[in-house]
């Protein structure tokens, strides 16, 4: 079995990682775009360009299943990589998990990049998934990039000028950007610190679990997170075989990925 993902760059390390918990044996194929990133202030039309050769740089190796794990390209160019891949190549894209969070109530917030805060998009989903719930629409500028570089100090100052905007009723957070994902736990504090008076924890809702999921049942394989960590590990940069940047290895999700065995060339 095997599973490939595409983003700009490490937002989808949250996913693969979901992958490789629930798929330990699951061969991997991580597809970036670092030549030309970021992908946000682009034209729609060079997301689906650049997209595009994420995507058939990672359909390359042949893989049973390819999730767009970048709302970004979810949004602009999710079509045209089916168009070019389906149905040969299950294409699984990425939505921001507004039904969940608004199923448990209001009032929510929904993080996301200027660019998606208040778009269509994203007001279609509110109005489809969130119709009678309070939802607050927070741009978080910056935060995607900074979390790219695993720049702590600009991710905090993100982090906080994000929280301030949040209202401080809000019970649940919408991640909209799979880049957030990486540092869940820093938002949760910011928008709720551990020293509030009031209030439960605040429960954020992101989309790694549920593309991971969503990714197996399409290939027709069942969840075996005990299953022997034999995967192997591809990764592409702008379509060139290498290994995971350093930015990617001070997070977690994307540490635990040295489990799979890397391709050698």
């Amino acid at each position: 079995m095997k599973i490939a993902l595409m983003d700009s760059g490490n937002g989808l390390l949250a996913a693969a990682a979901a992958v490789h918990r629930l798929r330990p044996d699951a061969d991997l194929v991580l597809s970036s775009d670092p030549d030309g990133m970021p992908w946000g202030p682009r034209t729609p039309e060079d997301v689906i360009e650049h997209a595009l050769a994420c995507a058939r740089a990672a359909a390359a190796h042949r893989p049973d299943a390819l999730i767009v794990a970048c709302n970004t390209a979810s949004v602009h160019a999710l079509v045209a990589i089916r168009a070019e891949l389906e149905p040969e190549l299950p294409v699984i894209g990425t939505v921001p998990a507004i039904k969940p969070a608004a199923a448990g109530g209001g009032p929510i917030a929904i993080w996301a990049t200027p660019a998606t805060t208040g778009s269509p998009y994203q007001r279609g989903l509110i109005r489809d998934f969130a119709s009678g719930v309070e939802v607050t629409e927070v741009p978080c500028p910056g935060l995607a990039d900074a979390v790219q570089r695993a720049d702590a100090d600009a991710v905090d100052a993100a982090i906080a000028a994000a929280a301030a905007r949040t209202p401080r009723e809000v019970g649940a957070v919408v991640l909209g950007c799979t880049h957030y994902e990486l540092v869940a736990e820093r938002i949760r504090a910011a928008v709720r610190p551990p020293s509030a008076l009031t209030g439960p924890p605040v429960t954020l809702h992101g989309s790694a679990l549920a593309v991971a999921t969503q990714a197996l049942r399409r290939i027709g394989a069942s969840p075996a997170p005990d299953a022997e960590p034999t995967g192997d590990l591809t990764v592409l940069l702008s379509g060139r075989e290498g290994a995971l940047e350093p930015a990617s290895l001070t997070y977690p999700e994307g540490r635990s990925l040295t489990a799979a065995r890397p391709v050698r060339p």
